[in-house]
């Protein structure tokens, strides 16, 4: 078996059933940033949070993830820009399986997540997803399509709500403390 992909096991492993269960972030974070430059140091990943071959990441500065989300890199790429805020549970997928195949095959694609972005809790967002800078997706919503700049988007599945009357200039600055 290759040794790369024993490590990646492993790696996994220690993140998403040890490392994760440590109510300190910027030790999760270091944990993190010490395989994958691509994480900001000001970004917070709060406790509980899986992220399956965190190595596929990119997390932009003073994002906000809170606890129990499910970040799937298995195969495919998530970028998430900066000032972003991910609410508790939620899942983002890149991967998936074709309804229709007589195999259970798989399809998927990248998952990127613009600037100022705010998603709710208990959100599921599809493969091959780019939620606009501004985009603001409501608490259960399951994202299917793209968004366009500012979009409000809600419901199962997600659809148009209205525009976000915001000029994105907030800056996120949450420090947790023992979370």
């Amino acid at each position: 078996m290759n040794s790369r992909l024993i490590g990646g096991a492993v790696l996994n492993y220690c993140f998403n059933n040890l490392i994760t269960h440590i109510p300190v972030h910027f030790l999760r974070r270091g944990f993190l940033r010490i395989f994958n430059k691509k994480i900001h140091p000001t970004a917070v990943i709060l406790m509980h949070t899986r992220i399956l071959n965190f190595w596929k990441i990119s997390i932009a500065d003073h994002v906000v993830i809170n606890q129990y989300c499910v970040l799937d890199c298995r195969v495919h790429r998530i970028s998430v820009g900066r000032h972003t805020d991910i609410g508790p549970y939620t899942r983002i997928w890149t991967l998936g399986h074709d309804p229709d195949s007589s195999t259970h095959a798989l399809y998927g694609n990248d998952v990127i997540i613009g600037h100022h972005v705010w998603i709710a809790s208990g959100v599921t967002i599809l493969p091959n997803v780019v939620l606009a800078d501004g985009t603001v997706v409501a608490a259960s919503s399951l994202v299917h399509k793209s968004t366009q700049v500012n979009d409000i988007i809600g419901g199962n599945p997600a659809r148009f709500l209205r525009k976000r009357n915001n000029d994105l200039t907030y800056e996120l600055k949450f420090k947790p403390i023992l979370e």
